[in-house]
Formats: structure tokens, sequence, C-alpha cells
């Protein structure tokens, strides 16, 4: 039985200040409707009984459970008291499931915009995974990309490729590398396995994960389920690093269907459809000799004139004004400003 777990967690800062710790991304309208909806809509693609597992914070049960509402899943939420990465996120869906449930996780705050293809991608990536093999999904690069990790392909196994190896995040001219030579996937952060051969595996390389998460629930579950205080005191670790970089059998299947993790605004104006200008403008904006920039209004006019490449979000609370080619600093303006604001 494929069972989807959505990881519905993260801070949302990347794309602060339409994005925030309280709002993250996957609940806001940022590409036709909020990546949480997108992603419960693939979920119902391949829940083969509409059973799905969620797994969020304290801080957004609230809107997890309202999306879900206008959906016919039939999920089971579970609270993390405190975030603590995707590996005690990933160990607590396993423990709630039955064992031979094959567990297909995704992040909720990703778009996909080739369904077809991704439900195609899960099919096989299902097949391998009947095996016991651990299987993630490799996302084929379509540019030297230094904010992804890699993943290198293997000898072929069924539709998928044995993992060689896992690769951290490049510099520019070793991405360049990577994508030239046809053997590198993009890791997606997306994995198919059944929920006992993870467990297995928790228990021979993260036995104190294992050992905290299980002592913080009480086995498998229906509805929404609040962990208890135990699980923020689980070690805080990527299910890659806890898990998968280390697991005995890890394949891939390649995945060309359209995805983007959305990381920043930079990414995001390559999601719509520009002027004549290269310009992205969305709200009550004026601009004037204006090219290649994403100026996004909420609340009030922006003005905008003689600049190139440039991101402008507007809010009722702040203004982001940042190069475009510099967008991934915006996390760290958004921890600045939330240290001023405790600070005053």
């Amino acid at each position: 039985m494929i069972r989807p777990v959505i990881l519905s967690g993260g801070s949302g800062t990347r794309l602060w200040p339409v994005s925030t710790r309280e709002r993250p991304k996957q609940f806001i309208d940022l590409v036709g409707k909020p990546l949480f909806e997108a992603t419960l809509d693939r979920a119902g693609r391949v829940a083969q009984d509409g059973r799905v597992i969620v797994v969020t914070g304290s801080d957004h049960v609230d809107a997890v459970e309202e999306a879900l509402s206008d959906s016919d899943l039939d999920a089971t939420v579970l609270v993390e008291p405190s975030g603590r990465n995707t590996a005690p996120a990933v160990i607590a869906a396993a423990s709630s499931a039955d064992p031979e449930d094959v567990l297909l996780v995704m992040p909720s705050d990703h778009l996909i915009t080739d369904t077809s293809a991704f439900v195609a991608a899960v099919g096989a990536a299902v097949e391998v995974s009947e095996s016991g093999s651990l299987v993630t999904f490799g996302v084929v690069p379509t540019r030297p990309e230094t904010g992804y990790g890699y993943i290198e392909k293997g000898d072929p196994f069924g539709s998928a490729y044995r993992v060689t190896r896992f690769k951290e995040k490049p510099d520019p001219e070793e991405a360049t590398r990577l994508v030239a030579d046809g053997r590198h996937l993009w890791n997606s952060g997306m994995f198919v396995f059944q929920a006992s051969a993870l467990l297995d595996e928790a228990e021979r390389l993260a036995p104190d994960i294992l050992e905290t998460v299980r002592s913080s629930m009480t086995g498998r579950v229906r509805g929404r389920v609040t962990m208890g205080e135990g699980f923020a005191t689980a070690r805080s670790i990527s299910i890659d690093h806890a898990i998968l970089e280390n697991a005995k059998d890890v394949a891939v299947v390649p995945l060309d269907a359209g995805w983007s993790d959305i990381g920043s605004w930079e990414s995001v104006s390559e999601l719509g459809e520009p002027d004549e200008a290269g310009n992205i403008l969305i709200g009550d904006v004026v601009a004037l000799d204006v090219k290649g920039s994403y100026l996004r209004s909420s609340s009030r006019i922006i003005a905008v004139a003689g600049v190139d490449g440039l991101v402008v979000v507007e809010t009722p609370d702040v203004v982001l004004i940042i190069p475009k080619d510099q967008s991934q600093l915006v996390r760290d303006l958004a921890a600045h400003v939330e240290q001023s604001r405790r600070a005053d």
C-alpha cells in the first residue's frame, strides 16, 4: 500500500518577508495555488486508499488541517513539539505506518509542474523498493546549481540506478563538472521505501533517534497526534545524513517533472511570465526603465526606476530590496530583522 508522507516544517525564511516562520511558503499562493495544496493533490494521485501522513509543527497544524478539510484524504497528522530536521520526522512517520506500507516522502514546499511524469517516476521507485531498497529521486539537472546537493548514479538497477555517493552542495566550478559528466542528479529530498526497511536501517544507523522518537509516540495512530516532549531531544539531522548516505541498499530514480524547491526569490521569478523587459510585476507596481527584475507589492504602490536584476518585495511590515543574483542572502536578512525586533 502506497502511503504518502508529507513533511510540512521549516522556517520559510528564504522567501521572507512574504513567507515567515508563522506562515511559511507552503501555505502561500506563489504559483497559482499554495504549495501544500498542490502536494496534497499529488498525494491523492498515488495514495491507493486515500490515507496520508503529515508531519508538521504546532505553529502550522491549523493551516495543515484547514487544507486537509478541503481534500478527500484521510490524514494522520503528527505534530512535532519542535522541529528536529527530517530524520526524526521520517522515522516518526514510518513508526506510525503499517510495516508493509510503501512510504512516499515529499516535502510540502516543492513545485512539480508535470504531475504525470512524477506519478510515473513514483511507480518506478515503488517497483524498485519491493526489493528492500531505499529509493531517492534525482532531478535531471538543467544548469550548474550550487544550491542543491548531488547524487552520483552507479550501475543500472531496474528502472533506477545504484547510488554511488551523495555530494554536498558544490562550488560553481565543481557544479559545472558534475552537470557535464552526465552521472550526477540534483538531490530532490524525496524518497520511497517500505516502512519496515527504513526502520531496520534506523535501528542500525540511528538507534538513538529511533529510540527517542518511539518513546514519544504510542504506536500506530490515526487523526491528530501531538508527539511527547521527548521528541524535542531527538538528534537534529537530515534523513540523508542519518541514514541514506550509509544505508546498505540505496537506489535513485531520475526525475524530469518540472521540479523546483522554490528556494529563493530568484527561483520564484523564473516561474512567472516576464514582460518584454524581462520583469515579473505583481500587485500595484510602477516600473520605468527596469529590466530583469521581480517586483511584488502586497499593500501599497511600489515605484522603481532605472535598475536591472533587482528583487523588490513589499508587505505591510517590510520592504525587501536585493539583487536577484544575491537572493540567497534573504535568510540572513530575515534573521537580522528578527533579532532587531527582539532587541526593540
